[in-house]
């Protein structure tokens, strides 16, 4: 991809970032502190990875907005998050990417400022838009895909978005772009299932699909 009106984004769990550990210690955390018992993994729902915490700490009977979305869950999950790591060659294709001239932005479900603070520089370093949580309407709407396009000065047919999970999938439909599925993320092959554009097994399939797919449209 050398066409520098051109732009690749993605979202971050999943995708680029092997967050899921983090995630569960953190819910697992809070939730023990806030009911005073122990609360083990058996106690998580199969979809922990595509629910927001709010969610997962409600379905354990955690429910006090302060808890949910104060200091206590925001030092829970910076401290888990600072074990967080790359999906293997995620590195490696933003840079790549960043140096055929293609933008970069990621649209998440994590606030700004937290992906500003945790997220590795070997990936932080290259996005040039970060739309997170609070931003815009949450996926499956595509504002998001729209509002980080806005950002970069890329029109949605000049785009493609790397997602993970359906509401992925869905967005980059809603926000009429191109989606590449992750099949290495949390919903793994069977998201094939789901439509995206085309689904990529590896990080370092998408620069080679992205180049196919923009040059399509």
């Amino acid at each position: 991809m050398t066409d520098p009106g051109c732009a690749v984004l993605f979202d971050l769990d999943g995708v680029l970032l092997d967050s899921r550990p983090a995630m569960r210690q953190a819910i697992l955390h809070v939730a023990g502190a806030a009911l005073g018992e122990p609360v083990d993994e058996s106690r998580l729902p199969a979809a922990l990875d595509h629910l927001p915490h709010h969610e997962l700490l409600a379905r354990l009977g955690v429910t006090d907005e302060a808890t949910v979305f104060g200091s206590a869950w925001e030092d829970a999950l910076t401290l888990a998050l600072w074990g967080a790591s790359p999906f293997p060659g995620a590195a490696g294709v933003l840079r790549d990417l960043a140096a055929s001239g293609a933008a970069i932005g990621v649209v998440t479900m994590q606030p700004a400022h937290r992906v500003a603070r945790l997220v590795p520089a070997e990936l932080s370093s290259h996005f040039g838009v970060v739309v997170g949580w609070g931003d815009a309407p949450p996926k499956p709407s595509g504002e998001g895909i729209l509002l980080a396009l806005e950002r970069l000065g890329v029109p949605p047919g000049r785009a493609c978005f790397v997602g993970d999970s359906p509401s992925d999938v869905a967005a980059a439909a809603a926000a009429g772009v191109p989606s590449i599925g992750a099949a290495w993320g949390y919903t793994g092959p069977a998201l094939d299932g789901w439509g995206p554009t085309a689904l990529a097994a590896a990080p370092t399939d998408v620069p080679e699909m992205a180049r196919g797919l923009l040059r399509s449209v």
